[in-house]
């Protein structure tokens, strides 16, 4: 049995080491192979994780972005495990405006059933609980449930964005909607706002890993969400190219 306060625990203890790096004067940013910013801290958050997670649950796999090079042929025999991305946000990590995240999900029969985002600068948590919703700790506080907006889809609406990823497509989107405000946000925070009811509507024209949207996606599920593709199809994961060719979160269903 998952204990969900562990997991939030681990993700706590991965958020500490990376303000260490970020409370730092020394980045060390290096280019991954795709040329996007590694740092130090993607690194420690990667290894601590991976740590506490062998030790608390040896018997189940982990697949991380830090550690993505396992065969497909070798894992597409996991009916479970667990998807990491260590540091989600880099670039917003190296412009130290705080919108970074650490995701942890668990995976099973390539859906996420449970999923921890913790969000080190705020000492804010999100959680999915299997049975019993999503929730959000703040500062330490007692868990409190949150569910998305019950807007409907005519109604005034309010969009998050990415800080770092936008364009043509995403307007075109939008366009479709009756738009109140647009709120810019980097990392899973954008599903998060959709999540605990922040906004209703988040869209995603390019593409992006697994890890980014995995614990997201279950905590939008659990809290009343809906992610689908940009082609309308369910979100499944360990596929053999571990990507999602774009997608739409939002607090309402869309057909």
């Amino acid at each position: 049995m998952i204990n969900i306060s562990e997991l939030c625990a681990v993700a706590v203890e991965a958020g500490k080491a990376i303000l260490e790096v970020y409370n730092s004067d020394d980045f060390e940013v290096e280019l991954k192979s795709d040329n996007s910013p590694l740092t130090r801290a993607d690194l420690a958050s990667h290894d601590l994780i991976k740590e506490r997670l062998n030790s608390l649950y040896p018997d189940i796999p982990i697949l991380s972005e830090e550690g993505k090079e396992i065969e497909f042929d070798k894992r597409k025999e996991w009916d479970k495990f667990w998807m990491i991305d260590p540091l989600d946000g880099t670039k917003e990590f190296i412009k130290r405006n705080g919108d970074f995240t650490v995701n942890i999900a668990l995976i099973e029969n390539k859906e996420p059933v449970l999923g921890v985002i913790h969000v080190p600068v705020t000492n804010e948590t999100y959680f999915s609980d299997f049975e019993n919703g999503s929730y959000k700790i703040e500062k330490e506080e007692k868990a409190k449930r949150i569910n998305v907006s019950s807007k409907s889809a005519d109604e005034q609406l309010i969009v998050v964005q990415s800080r770092s990823h936008s364009g043509e497509e995403e307007s075109d989107f939008y366009s479709n909607y009756k738009i109140k405000e647009r709120l810019s946000r980097g990392s899973s925070l954008k599903i998060c706002m959709v999540a605990e009811g922040k906004a209703e509507l988040y869209f995603r024209s390019g593409p992006t890993w697994e890890w980014d949207t995995a614990a997201g996606h279950a905590i939008l599920e659990a809290a009343g969400g809906y992610i689908i593709n940009k082609s309308k199809s369910t979100l499944v994961y360990n596929k053999q190219i571990l990507k999602n060719f774009g997608f739409i979160v939002s607090s309402f269903e869309i057909n």
